[in-house]
């Protein structure tokens, strides 16, 4: 099959850098490729293939409920959307005016993060609590579960959540806090897979809505995302997504999902909209979530070392750079390789350059510079990548 990015004029690059979404994301299996090939060839009720899709993300994440979204970003937007306004159309409508009705979101300040940004959109505003002195270096203490209760007040609507390995006070604690007051625990957890275990981890430790990429270690396109939690919030995040451009008296809201019963009248197109999901992202994560949740942890960390492996032995005998694999540089358990810089004159950043120059553009992580430290991450590598990359590495040093 010919490149689709040559008649644009650009050429596809070697990624050892990851999934993330300015590289384009990963490398989809050929199923989930084929699985969405096969849908576009199809119309199809979306409320329904939502309320399908609910039922597979369910079984695999322990939750009540969960729905398919354009990326983990807009997992957080309507399920924020969700917090602030319940089954209530009014508010829906509203948004993201929240004069009038609870509008904040408490977070513990060492986990604001760019991201975050997506709840304002919805929005919420945001109130930090606690002081990271342990990030600062002025002390050992981040946020305590007791700052979080001392911060709810009437206008407070849910809690957000961070989940990173780092993160302070634990989710349990925090969802305890919030559940002793009646409100929702957001948790952002786009990037924690693998280990498999995470994707049941947060909604056991008392999440009410938990936001996932499908399109990073899930292996799914990379504008999809994943919202899972309370059977209630999830349906009126998805009210705030769907086309609801209907008769009133035609339209059946999406069944298992959301119960007509609780609305006081049928919103219009909510702030979601814009956050649309297609048949195809739909199909293909739900494919990528089965075959994630196939493969298992050894499985992906024995596919990922074989290329690390491979990656080695290409780099055998080089002098000027010492490689290695890592067993788990970023929590996730899974291996990386690591290359040291030993050479006079090399470093980081003209290797970087020398990388980027070639052809192929080949991108790895510049994990620490300052010590001549780089990763390469084998997840989006593909079965000739690592004899690339050896190769051309092999040039630079020459």
């Amino acid at each position: 099959m010919s490149d689709p990015f040559e008649s644009l004029g650009i050429h596809a690059i070697v990624n050892g850098y990851g999934p993330v979404t300015r590289f384009g994301g990963g490398i989809m299996a050929p199923e989930v490729s084929e699985a969405m090939r096969a849908a576009t060839s199809h119309s199809v009720d979306i409320p329904e293939l939502q309320a399908a899709a609910s039922k597979v993300i369910a079984e695999a994440t322990g939750a009540e409920a969960g729905i398919v979204t354009s990326g983990a970003s807009a997992a957080i937007l309507v399920g924020t959307a969700a917090c602030l306004t319940g089954m209530d159309p009014g508010r829906m409508n509203r948004l993201p005016d929240t004069r009038g009705f609870p509008n904040e979101i408490i977070v513990v300040r060492s986990q604001r993060n760019s991201y975050d940004h997506a709840m304002r959109a919805a929005g919420a505003i945001l109130v930090e609590v606690g002081l990271a002195d342990r990030y600062t270096g002025a002390g050992v203490r981040d946020a305590e579960p007791w700052e979080i209760r001392d911060a709810i007040t009437e206008r407070t609507a849910a809690v957000y959540y961070l989940a990173r390995p780092e993160s302070l006070p634990p989710l349990r604690q925090v969802a305890a806090v919030a559940h002793e007051a009646g409100l929702p625990v957001i948790v952002d957890a786009a990037a924690e897979l693998p280990p498999l275990a995470n994707l049941k981890r947060f909604i056991a430790e008392g999440a009410d809505l938990v936001a996932f990429s499908g399109g990073k270690a899930i292996g799914g396109p990379q504008g999809a995302g994943l919202l899972c939690g309370r059977r209630n919030l999830v349906g009126a995040a998805l009210l705030q997504q769907l086309d609801l451009d209907y008769a009133v008296d035609e339209w059946e809201p999406p069944a298992g999902l959301v119960d007509r019963r609780n609305l006081a009248g049928m919103p219009r197109h909510g702030i979601g909209r814009s956050c649309k999901v297609g048949k195809e992202e739909i199909v293909g994560v739900l494919t990528a979530l089965r075959l994630f949740t196939r493969e298992g942890d050894k499985g992906r960390h024995d596919r990922l070392k074989a290329a690390g492996d491979a990656l080695l032995a290409g780099l055998a005998g080089l002098r000027g750079i010492a490689a290695s694999i890592i067993a788990d540089p970023d929590g996730t358990g899974m291996p990386m390789v690591e290359l040291v810089l030993d050479r006079k004159g090399l470093s980081v950043a003209r290797l970087m350059s020398e990388l980027r120059g070639g052809k192929p553009r080949i991108e790895i992580i510049p994990w620490k510079p300052e010590a001549g430290r780089l990763l390469v991450n084998l997840s989006c590598l593909r079965s000739d990548d690592p004899a690339v990359i050896a190769g051309r590495l092999k040039e630079i040093v020459a």
